[in-house]
């Protein structure tokens, strides 16, 4: 499978872009790959196109159907599994948003409460660590109600 140059610069940043926040490089690049094609992929044209591994495909789309940004399809008269990328740019990142709602702010926000009615307790504690806690307690409370 050969794509276009600015498609492949597409790709590749993409997967560059998804180390700096926090995701496997091939999961990025298999989910750009997924949204630029114009058709449903199979895993081998994903190992064709990316020249990675089939196990590293199915590990990769099986983290993406996870996070609800890729889904399995079937096409007429053909048996095997092909696979799609959420297509609305919006829907996309609210999913991706949601996804780094769960993993990251929502165990900072069962925490943060019990830090912030421990402390509170604590006589040795400085009075500026109290603040602060009480500070990023109410950062995450607001993050919370904004999402």
């Amino acid at each position: 499978m050969k794509h276009s140059p600015a498609v492949e610069k597409y790709v590749l940043h993409w997967g560059e872009m998804g180390t700096r926040w926090g995701t496997n490089r091939t999961v990025a690049q298999i989910q750009a790959l997924l949204y630029l094609s114009p058709e449903p992929l199979r895993a081998d044209q994903i190992v064709d196109a990316l020249s990675i591994a089939r196990s590293n495909v199915s590990t990769s789309i099986r983290e993406l159907q996870s996070y609800g940004m890729v889904r399995m399809t079937h096409v007429l008269g053909d048996r095997r599994d092909y696979f799609e990328s959420l297509h609305d740019v919006w829907e996309l990142f609210r999913v991706i948003i949601d996804q780094r709602k769960q993993r990251e702010l929502n165990p900072t926000l069962t925490m943060m409460p019990n830090a912030d009615e421990e402390v509170d307790s604590e006589s040795e504690t400085h009075t500026v660590t109290k603040e602060r806690i009480h500070n990023m307690l109410d950062y995450v409370e607001k993050t919370r109600n904004w999402y």
